[in-house]
């Protein structure tokens, strides 16, 4: 996404008071990928279906596994709840955070926000329960106010459902709304932010390509551009 890169000064013009900023996980807070398509590769194996190359894989990090299984594996719906099952057996088994590492810099970015008393709240595509255990893990659970994904049925899975569910725990959490902003690094989060009117900065040490940038507020390089977005 290098061509989105915000110069300095833009950075400076688009800092504003965010009174709550709403994180994605996967490709944002964590470089999940090597143990999402690990796993991928795994329940293909299991399932005797051809498994594609590791860059065609990383197309699957991103959506809701269970659309990825339709949509690249070319699955029918009862195929990919069989998938989606035989993948999450296999994260109970490694853990969720397996072949995970925060990206550098955003934890501390995390933590800056906590201390400067801006609510901050995860939105994931990512199964919720998951979610969690990979915060705890990498212990930065303490340091949201609300941590949000994917129900367990899948039937909150789209980004939009999944920003509306996170709005409606701030809301009942008596967090001023006023001014949203979401951290992401696919189209899929600046659909589902733009759903609900929510800016969207995209981080370019994610998942996605410079087209899935159209719509958003600013693209950053680092969590030292993020942060002066995000705190001024």
């Amino acid at each position: 996404m290098t061509n989105s890169v915000l110069t300095e000064t833009a950075v400076i013009r688009l800092t504003r008071r965010w009174t709550c900023v709403l994180f994605d996980l996967d490709g944002t807070i964590m470089d999940s990928a090597p143990g999402i398509t690990d796993r991928l590769a795994k329940t293909l194996v299991e399932l005797g279906r051809p498994v594609p190359s590791e860059q065609e894989l990383m197309r699957w990090v991103g959506p809701p596994i269970l659309d990825s299984f339709r949509d690249f594996a070319g699955m029918d719906p009862e195929q990919a709840r069989e998938a989606l099952t035989v993948y999450r057996r296999f994260a109970q088994v490694d853990g969720p955070y397996d072949g995970s590492a925060v990206f550098p810099g955003v934890a501390g970015l995390i933590v800056r926000l906590h201390k400067a008393g801006i609510p901050i709240a995860l939105a994931t595509s990512k199964p919720e329960s998951q979610a969690v255990m990979i915060l705890d893990h990498f212990d930065l659970s303490q340091y949201f106010t609300v941590l949000c994904g994917a129900s367990e049925d899948e039937s909150r899975s789209a980004k939009s459902d999944i920003v509306a569910e996170t709005l409606l725990r701030l809301q009942g959490e008596g967090v001023d709304l006023s001014q949203v902003v979401l951290v992401g690094d696919r189209s899929y989060d600046v659909a589902g932010a733009t759903a609900h009117d929510i800016p969207t900065i995209m981080v370019e040490w994610g998942y996605g390509s410079p087209a899935e940038a159209e719509g958003t507020m600013a693209v950053v390089h680092s969590a030292d551009q993020l942060g002066r977005l995000l705190l001024g």
